[in-house]
């Protein structure tokens, strides 16, 4: 059976590029805050009405709507056999409720991706993304342009996912990466310590080539898998 694993990582870590990846390789969904968010307000549920209304008004989404919108995705048929999660959970308190969630479920596998700060500044700084449907495009480099003089070129440059036009977030210099990094730091720390000391949590080196990344993921993800064993994936 594939595993039920959560994936985390700042931004820049690529968690999202190695989330799908790996989903895709396994067959089971990858699951991500923003599109469980978009799926339940399209499909109109209730807890999609409540998360619309909210979002309608400028607020962040409570705890209690999030965990009820991932409770009712991880419900659904495709996820039964497994499913990668992306962006959930995000705090002590969503991390509590996925346990009550998952408890005859299997063990929960948390991959921690660790990336030097420098080097995440790098790469956002380099970000592409595409203005229609807001898929991560990676860097200048990898999608084929130089990122010494990306200019004339990135116009070229199209999304994979749906043909629009590749371009720069407007919002990733190095002041404002920095000061999201920190957010990041100080709200995930806490997730970090919460999962550490379970047996199916592992630490990944995200600062290696792609496919590095992805092999030792796969690795960490069998070791953590065998290390479960009879503890399950919760506190004991």
């Amino acid at each position: 059976m594939a595993p039920n694993l959560i994936m985390l990582g700042p931004p820049g870590a690529g968690k999202g590029t190695q989330a799908e990846r790996f989903a895709r390789g396994r067959g089971i969904p990858k699951i991500s805050t923003g599109d469980i968010l978009r799926e339940a307000v399209h499909a109109g549920t209730e807890i999609g009405r409540r998360a619309k209304l909210i979002m309608d008004r400028g607020e962040l989404v409570s705890d209690d709507v999030m965990i009820g919108i991932v409770r009712e995705r991880l419900e659904q048929p495709d996820a039964i056999g497994g499913f990668v999660l992306d962006g959930f959970p995000r705090t002590v308190t969503q991390a509590t409720a996925l346990d009550a969630i998952m408890e005859r479920r299997g063990p929960l596998i948390v991959l921690d991706i660790v990336v030097p700060e420098a080097e995440l500044v790098r790469r956002l700084a380099t970000r592409m993304i595409c203005e229609d449907c807001g898929a991560n495009a990676g860097r200048f480099a990898e999608a084929g342009a130089s990122s010494q003089n990306p200019a004339g070129q990135a116009d070229a440059l199209r999304c994979s996912r749906c043909g629009g036009r590749l371009v720069q977030r407007a919002d990733d210099n190095e002041a404002v990466v920095r000061e999201r990094l920190r957010i990041y730091r100080q709200a995930t720390q806490p997730l970090v310590d919460y999962y550490r000391t379970r047996p199916t949590f592992r630490s990944i080196d995200g600062a290696q080539p792609a496919d590095r990344v992805a092999a030792d993921l796969v690795a960490a993800i069998e070791a953590a898998g065998n290390g479960a064993g009879s503890h399950g994936g919760h506190r004991s």
